[in-house]
């Protein structure tokens, strides 16, 4: 059986390169003229399976298979379109699979062999199908549909090309995996076909595709903003042809322009600084420097403007009273952590009648707090107490503070 097989191949593949010419003709101009060549070759042919005649009396045509071939190995773009049919592929190899899984219980083991190979083919030729369609989608992208030469027509390839992909998507998901698994078992040749290779494949698949549709619209709206454009030309030349005289109107002159010539943005700008540009760092330099300082001089307030003497007995004073604040400060903050209850800090104050000011003993419980190590303030809560500023917006009035454990 295998060497009549080989004998037939054999003799298949010589007639293809011996009639070579023949072939490509009808590759190229999609039928083969009778009146050209031998009637016995042509017949030959017929008879391999190459050529085929539609209806009688009509010329003779290249079978799909062989221009399918042709056009994969030619990489030609022209007619090759994407295999959706999944499906019915889908079905061979789970009645393969089942034949495979007879074979194996029945301890036919040359059968079973026979079957898994069988198997192993039709797994590789979907998997060779999807990524071939995906590869020629691709082209078809890279190449903005170069084949065809208007862009209605590239129009329609783009839309013709959406189509297909989605419905391929669509049967996609006819891959169900959970089924798929199931009808593998144990068996490790048919999880690493049935499982591992196509769910790998099915996932890189997805995704092309998926990113494929995005640039697929995103070049459709290329090729309808290029179709209206193109439009507007055709009619402006149109109507340049049918008035040759025509001139266009000196818009400018006129006090009213047209909404449709009145489309472009103001040429001067509003001025302003850029302050991060460090080339014009030295313009703002020399701008300062003949900036005029402008001061007015009131005499009821030049009393208060003159400096105020200090003596370095106060400064010894401030620092005895701040330590004094300090002080009280710790002994509030122990009081807080004996009593473990929140005490707010003018409480304490009147309690324990303390002679600092209220608004500096505020603050010093502030400053006490954020004085703390980071570790230490995680024991204390602290909370403010206060109001907006009246008048300036975004300013808070700090009246009071709370301190409590957490």
């Amino acid at each position: 059986m295998s060497s009549q097989l080989n004998n037939s191949g054999v003799k298949f593949l010589k007639a293809l390169a011996k009639h070579s010419d023949i072939i490509m003709q009808a590759y190229l101009s999609g039928r083969v003229s009778e009146m050209d060549f031998d009637i016995n070759v042509l017949e030959k042919l017929m008879e391999l399976g190459v050529l085929w005649r539609p209806e009688p009396g009509e010329d003779l045509r290249l079978r799909s298979s062989v221009r399918a071939l042709l056009e994969n190995s030619l990489k030609d773009e022209r007619n090759r379109q994407l295999d959706a049919n999944i499906g019915s592929k889908l079905a061979t190899i789970k009645t393969v699979t089942s034949h495979y899984k007879e074979a194996l219980h029945h301890h036919a083991d040359a059968e079973a062999e026979v079957y898994l190979e069988d198997l192993a083919e039709q797994v590789y030729t979907l998997v060779d199908s999807l990524k071939s369609s995906v590869r020629s989608l691709w082209r078809r992208i890279h190449n903005e549909f170069g084949y065809v030469g208007s862009i209605n027509a590239k129009i329609r390839e783009n839309e013709l090309a959406q189509g297909q992909l989605t419905q391929m998507r669509q049967q996609l998901e006819m891959f169900q995996f959970d089924e798929l698994a199931a009808l593998a078992g144990s068996n490790r040749e048919l999880r690493r076909l049935l499982v591992v290779q196509l769910q790998k494949r099915h996932t890189e698949i997805s995704q092309e595709l998926s990113i494929a549709q995005a640039k697929l619209i995103e070049l459709l709206g290329k090729f309808r903003e290029y179709l209206h454009r193109s439009q507007l030309l055709k009619g402006f030349v149109l109507h340049h042809q049918q008035k040759p005289d025509y001139q266009i109107k000196d818009y400018s002159a006129q006090h009213q322009l047209p909404s449709l010539f009145n489309q472009a943005k103001a040429v001067i700008k509003p001025a302003s600084i850029d302050v991060n540009n460090i080339e014009h760092e030295q313009v703002f330099a020399e701008l300062v420097n003949h900036l005029r300082q402008v001061r007015h001089n009131r005499d009821e307030n030049q009393q208060q403007r003159k400096a105020q003497n200090f003596a370095v007995d106060d400064i010894e004073n401030i620092d005895i009273v701040s330590d004094g604040l300090k002080e009280a400060i710790e002994h509030y903050f122990v009081h807080v952590i004996d009593s473990a209850q929140r005490m707010s800090a003018l409480e304490y104050h009147q309690w324990q009648k303390l002679d600092f000011d209220q608004e500096v003993w505020v603050y010093g419980v502030i400053n006490g707090y954020t004085g703390l190590s980071a570790e230490e303030q995680e024991f204390f809560e602290i909370g403010v107490e206060g109001h907006p500023h009246p008048k300036f917006t975004g300013n808070f009035v700090i009246e009071d503070v709370e301190l409590g454990l957490r």
